[in-house]
C-alpha cells in the first residue's frame, strides 16, 4: 500500500527520534503484525526500545497508544490513496493507480486487520479511525467515478456509489483470500477482474490490461 504498508523503521535505524513517536511507530508495526489481543504492552516497550516510564508519560495505556497508532495508520493510509485519486488522468486512470499501487498483500491491510480485532470493533473510539477511513475511501472513489461520468469517460449508466463500494469491497476480499492462500494471485486477479468490468464502462479508446499487482 505503498507508504502505509512500509512498516516503521526499527528503533536501532531511526535513533533521532523521540520516545513518543518510536511507541507509535512500534505499535504499528505490531497491531499490522499480530493485531489488537496479540499486542502486548511489553512487546511495544521491546520494540521501541524504551521504558515504561516513557509509555506511560506519554499514554494512558495500550488502548489510548493503540488508538494514536490506528490513527497514524489511518491518516497514512489516506495520504497513499489521495495521491493515486487526485493524479493527473481519467476516472479509469486515477482508480486504477489506487488498486494497482505496491501492497504488502499477504501482510493483509493494516486497517482492514483491525477489523477482525474484537477488542477493536467492539470500542467505539478505537473503531472510529476505521469506519472514518473506509467511509472516506469509497466517498473518494465515487468522486472520482462521479466525476469521470460527467466529462463522458464513463457510461453515463454508471453507479458511483454502488461502483466505489464494489472497489473498496475488492480490495480488502483480496487480501483475505491472498492469506488464506499465502499467495497474491487471488488479490491480483480480484483486482483485474474489477478494472476489467470499469473498463467496459469506459468511452471512447479502451484502457490497456491492467498488469499485475506487486503482491509483496
Amino acid at each position: 500500500m505503498s507508504t502505509q504498508q512500509h512498516p516503521p523503521a526499527p528503533p536501532a535505524a531511526q535513533p533521532r527520534l523521540g520516545a513518543q513517536e518510536r511507541l507509535v511507530r512500534s505499535t504499528q508495526e505490531l497491531l499490522w503484525e499480530r493485531g489488537y489481543v496479540g499486542t502486548s504492552p511489553k512487546a511495544i516497550l521491546e520494540r521501541a526500545g524504551v521504558g515504561q516510564g516513557s509509555m506511560y508519560h506519554h499514554f494512558s495505556g495500550k488502548s489510548d497508544l493503540a488508538l494514536a497508532a490506528i490513527r497514524r495508520t489511518a491518516e497514512d493510509m489516506r495520504a497513499a490513496a489521495e495521491e493515486c485519486l487526485a493524479a493527473p488522468g481519467t476516472a479509469y486512470d486515477r482508480v486504477a493507480a489506487y488498486l494497482l499501487r505496491e501492497r504488502r498483500v499477504l501482510r493483509g491491510c493494516p486497517i482492514g486487520r483491525m477489523t477482525q480485532d474484537r477488542d477493536v470493533v467492539q470500542s467505539a473510539e478505537l473503531r472510529a479511525p476505521l469506519d472514518e477511513m473506509f467511509g472516506w475511501l469509497q466517498e473518494r472513489i465515487a468522486e472520482v467515478l462521479t466525476e469521470g461520468v460527467r466529462r463522458g469517460e464513463l457510461a453515463a449508466g454508471l453507479d458511483p456509489e454502488a461502483t466505489a463500494a464494489t472497489v473498496a469491497a475488492v480490495v480488502q476480499g483480496g487480501y483475505v483470500l491472498a492469506r488464506a492462500a499465502d499467495d497474491p494471485a487471488p488479490f491480483d486477479a480480484a483486482v483485474r477482474g474489477v478494472l476489467a468490468l470499469l473498463a467496459a464502462q469506459a468511452t471512447g479508446s479502451a484502457p490497456g490490461p491492467a498488469p499485475a499487482t506487486d503482491g509483496r
